[in-house]
């Protein structure tokens, strides 16, 4: 692993996997740049000719900064959990079949390491720009950097101004994991006894209103599954992101739940939801638990944990099969939409061999047949389109 400077490290490649994935494109768009169109992309990794034409395009269009070839920065939010990984190992696929140097920074889940990490890529001169990053305070700084050195950028999942927004629909994600919590407490409790239990919510209030969107739509989903669940019911806690937060802040809450009392668990990833369920079980409590997961990228423990009977697939690891090739049509100086939402769907034990080959679907595992509210889904999206807090980011919102 070669260092070029502190906090930058060039990482080793490994292929990436090319199972299609459907994209939302934010804005009508029709432009296909050697067979890439945001608005169709089915997320299977373009071949190493397309790429590398995308290269020869983008390089002719912008000179590279260093006279010699183009450089991407990729800021990660973390590089020591499985979704990120994901996520980074795919960007760096793309970055070796294209021909392009992919430099990655680790944010540590920080805002001020990400404005370093920042100001580090732009001492590069770097030729674009990935962000993962965190903390919704910082993103203004960061970009008002990265204008100021007319460098573009691409922020996955938390928007920065002037940004290209890629990532999560958080609305219809939140709401779907949310809706099929609810209909497998009440296939598993009953209606009475499901009103008498708890939801506990891993939030990342640091993150700010866009994927807030998400925890709240969760908590959304699930009322709207649950007809007449208590308000005073709903327990909500700052995951801060990570598994070891989750474990601690569901530990303190415990004590507020009454022995016996259904627990129903979601949060802002796997990984905290994961937490939670370890503090559940720790406490001799897991026949009361059920947890939906968010991001699909801890399958195992879906597939080892009885009470993990779901989470919404994200597919991190098919993100870099997007976000290089874009990258790349930007510096070409070709038109692209603003915001592009992943289309996600429920993985359960089911049919998880359908998304990922190397676990096999059980038969007759998953608690019930999910059935999408649709109805109530659009009551929710008109609801959160009167928010204060979401104006500006009316395009992460979808239409239905």
């Amino acid at each position: 692993m070669k260092v070029d400077k502190p906090g930058m490290k060039r990482i080793g490649l490994r292929a990436a996997a090319t199972t299609a994935m459907a994209l939302m494109a934010g804005v009508a768009f029709a432009e296909d740049f050697h067979g890439f169109d945001p608005e169709k992309f089915d997320g299977a990794m373009l071949s190493a000719d397309q790429l590398k034409a995308m290269v020869a395009d983008a390089s002719a269009a912008h000179k590279p900064n260093n006279g010699t070839g183009l450089v991407i920065g990729f800021a990660n939010l973390t590089r020591d959990v499985s979704f990120t990984l994901k996520v980074e190992d795919g960007i760096l696929a793309n970055g070796k079949e294209a021909g392009v140097d992919v430099v990655v920074t680790d944010n540590h889940l920080d805002g001020a390491t990400a404005l370093a990490n920042a100001e580090s890529f732009l001492q590069r001169q770097v030729d674009y720009v990935i962000e993962f990053q965190t903390d919704a305070n910082f993103g203004a700084t960061i970009m008002q950097k990265m204008n100021d050195a007319n460098t573009k950028v691409t922020a996955i999942d938390i928007p920065m101004p002037g940004a290209t927004f890629f990532g999560a629909n958080n609305p219809r994600s939140g709401f779907m994991g949310g809706a099929y919590l609810g209909q497998a407490a009440l296939k598993k409790f009953g209606a009475d006894k499901t009103k008498t239990g708890y939801l506990v919510i891993g939030e990342l209030p640091q993150s700010g209103a866009i994927p807030a969107m998400r925890t709240g739509g969760q908590v959304a989903g699930f009322l709207a599954a649950v007809d007449g669940f208590p308000a005073d019911h709903v327990i909500k806690i700052d995951s801060k992101n990570t598994l070891e937060e989750s474990f601690t802040q569901m530990n303190n809450v415990l004590g507020r739940i009454p022995a016996g009392a259904p627990i129903f668990v979601t949060a802002i990833n796997d990984q905290s939801a994961t937490g939670m369920l370890r503090a559940v079980k720790q406490a001799g409590r897991e026949g009361d638990l059920i947890v939906v997961g968010m991001g699909a990228d801890e399958i195992q423990t879906m597939m080892d944990e009885p009470t993990f009977v779901a989470s919404v697939g994200y597919f991190p690891e098919r993100y870099g099969n997007y976000l290089i090739p874009l990258a790349l049509m930007q510096l070409a100086g070709k038109t692209t939409p603003d915001t592009v939402l992943v289309n996600h769907v429920m993985v359960t034990k089911d049919n998880v061999c359908k998304y990922y080959e190397k676990f096999p679907c059980t038969s007759g595992k998953d608690p019930i047949t999910f059935e999408f509210p649709q109805e109530k889904f659009a009551a929710h999206l008109a609801e959160i389109r009167q928010s204060p807090e979401l104006k500006g980011f009316e395009n992460l919102i979808p239409t239905n």
